[in-house]
């Protein structure tokens, strides 16, 4: 019988029915506990450290203060909570913004709740969550030859072949675990293979070698 571990979610979004739709359904899975919820984000980090949780579900429109200004004071405040930014759209301005300021996801509303509850339990075992058609919006943003590059860098270490695999299957949302699965390689192999791309990209996380590997043509 595994032990069961309660994740703690706080939900932020200022339609009332989203909201409770959201606390509802989350409810409903036993991994994941709603201990807080509520339709605005002011004083955002009175309120959770008040109610301290693992995920904060945030939306990202929300008037007076925003998902992407509360983001900003979460962080600032240097809060331990894993932040996942719920958006109607993927406004590449808003994805790359998000991911700067440091969310540990983004997902459209549009995501079905297996997931949603998925992202939240990665989140909150410290692993990012970029949703694939966010990533493709970012990808399109890079391609255009008007926009800036994302990252500003000067020379980087060539991949190999099972890297850019690995590192596209990060890009679509895979774990370590699903990743050594799909590729009958053991979880310790692409746990190495992983930090090696990091180290070769010059960055320091998942999304952010998803976001070089984009600009680079990787991916």
């Amino acid at each position: 019988m595994r032990r069961l571990i309660v994740i703690k979610v706080a939900v932020v979004d200022d339609q009332n029915l989203v909201l409770e739709g959201l606390c509802s359904l989350l409810a409903l899975h036993p991994d994941l506990q709603v201990s807080a919820q509520r339709n605005h984000a002011e004083h955002i980090v009175t309120w959770l450290t008040a109610n301290p949780v693992d995920v904060l579900v945030l939306d990202v429109r929300m008037p007076t203060v925003s998902g992407i200004d509360a983001l900003r004071e979460i962080r600032n405040a240097k809060l331990p909570v894993a932040v996942m930014l719920l958006s109607t759209f993927d406004e590449h301005e808003l994805v790359l913004k998000s991911i700067r300021l440091g969310a540990d996801g983004y997902l459209r509303k549009d995501i079905s709740f297996a997931v949603l509850t998925d992202a939240i339990i990665a989140l909150s075992q410290g692993q990012r969550w970029l949703q694939p058609a966010v990533t493709q919006t970012i990808a399109c943003h890079a391609s255009r030859p008007n926009n800036p590059p994302l990252y500003e860098f000067t020379q980087y270490e060539t991949l190999s072949l099972s890297e850019l695999e690995i590192l596209r299957l990060v890009a679509a949302g895979f774990s370590n675990a699903e990743i050594a699965e799909a590729l009958y390689k053991s979880a310790g192999t692409v746990r190495n293979q992983v930090s090696a791309i990091l180290a070769k990209l010059m960055v320091r996380d998942r999304t952010r070698a998803v976001l070089r590997g984009i600009e680079l043509g990787l991916i």
